[in-house]
C-alpha cells in the first residue's frame, strides 16, 4: 500500500466542495472513466473582476483523485482567473503534503480540469483536444503535449516519473518509446553537452517500488480484490467472475444485473484501481467480450 499523507486522507474521506455548482459557467472535464479516472470541475467566476467565487467537482478515481480534486477546489475559490492559471499540479500536491509518486496523475489531471474550465468560462476551445496522430498512449489517450509539458514542468527524466505523471505507457508498454524519444528531446534541449545513455527501464515496472510477486502471488491478489467486491455486486443481483489473466490484461465476465448495466465500464474502472493498488502495478480489467486468444 502506498504512504498517504493524513491531509490527504482528510480531503479523501472529508471532500470539500463535492457535487453540482448550479451556477456554474466555467466548466471543465478531463480524462474518462473507462481510463479508471475522471474529473469534471465547475468555477463560479465573477464577470466583473473575474475572481473565482465558488468551485466545486465531481471525480471517479481512486482516493488521490478525489483529494486532489478537493484540494485545488480550496486553492482556487478567492484567486483570479490569472492567478488561478498559475496554480501547478505540484501545488495541489504540496497543499496535501505530498502525493505518493505512483499518484501524482492525479495533481495533473486536476491542473488539466483547471485549465479547460478557465478556457469554458472564457468561451475558448481548449487546446487539448487530440489531433490525429498525436497520440502517444492510446490505452489513456494522451498525447505528446500534455507528456512534454508535464516532463518540463516536473523536471522528469525517466519512463516510470512519466506514467507516474500522466499514467502514460501504465498498459501495454507499446508506447514506452514514444515516450523515450520525447524524454530525449526535453533533456536534449536542458543540457548543453550530450549525457551518457540512461539505462532502460523493465517493460513492466511495479509502480510502488515493491518486489516483483510471483506469479501465483500476483493472481493470489486479483482473486483477493474480485472475492472483496463480490459481496457488494451479489447485494445488486450481479456477480463477476475472472475468466483469464494475460500480462496486464484482466479478463472478467460480469454476471446477472450486472452485465449490460449502465454502470458496467465504472465498476470495472472501480475493480482496477482496487487490483492496480494491490498489486502496485498498473493494469487494465476488461470484459471478456474484448479477449483475444493467442492460440491458433
Amino acid at each position: 500500500m502506498w504512504d498517504y499523507s493524513e491531509k490527504v486522507k482528510e480531503h479523501f474521506f472529508s471532500p470539500r466542495n463535492s457535487g453540482v455548482l448550479e451556477e456554474a459557467n466555467g466548466v471543465g472535464d478531463v480524462g474518462s472513466i473507462s481510463c479508471g479516472d475522471a474529473l469534471r470541475l465547475m468555477l463560479k467566476v465573477d464577470p466583473d473582476n473575474e475572481r473565482i467565487l465558488e468551485a466545486k467537482f465531481q471525480t471517479f478515481g481512486c482516493g488521490s483523485a478525489i483529494a486532489s480534486s478537493s484540494a485545488l477546489t480550496e486553492i482556487v475559490i478567492g484567486k483570479t482567473v490569472d492567478e488561478a492559471l498559475k496554480v501547478t499540479n505540484q501545488d495541489i500536491a504540496d497543499y496535501l503534503d505530498g502525493l505518493p509518486p505512483e499518484k501524482m496523475h492525479c495533481s495533473v489531471m486536476g491542473r488539466e480540469a483547471l485549465h479547460a474550465a478557465i478556457a469554458n468560462y472564457r468561451g475558448e476551445v481548449w487546446s487539448d483536444d487530440h489531433e490525429e496522430g498525436a497520440l502517444v498512449c492510446k490505452c489513456f489517450a494522451i498525447d505528446a503535449v500534455l507528456i512534454e509539458e508535464t516532463i518540463r514542468a516536473n523536471n522528469l527524466s525517466t519512463v516510470e516519473q512519466v506514467t507516474n505523471y500522466t499514467k502514460a505507457g501504465g498498459s501495454c508498454a507499446t508506447c514506452h518509446e514514444g515516450i523515450e524519444e520525447i524524454l530525449a528531446k526535453v533533456t536534449g534541449e536542458r543540457c548543453t553537452a550530450p549525457a551518457a545513455p540512461e539505462t532502460k527501464p523493465a517493460a513492466t515496472p511495479p509502480i510502488n517500488g515493491k518486489p516483483k510477486l510471483t506469479n501465483y502471488q500476483r493472481m493470489r491478489k486479483i482473486e483477493e480484490v474480485i472475492e472483496a467486491v463480490r459481496p457488494q455486486l451479489q447485494r445488486d443481483h450481479g456477480d463477476i467472475e475472472i475468466v483469464e489473466v494475460e500480462g496486464r490484461n484482466i479478463y472478467v465476465k460480469l454476471q446477472g444485473a450486472c452485465h449490460g448495466c449502465m454502470m458496467e465500464q465504472a465498476t470495472l474502472g472501480g475493480i482496477q484501481s482496487q487490483i492496480a493498488e494491490a498489486l502496485g502495478e498498473m493494469v487494465r480489467v476488461l470484459p471478456v467480450s474484448q479477449h483475444k486468444p493467442t492460440g491458433h
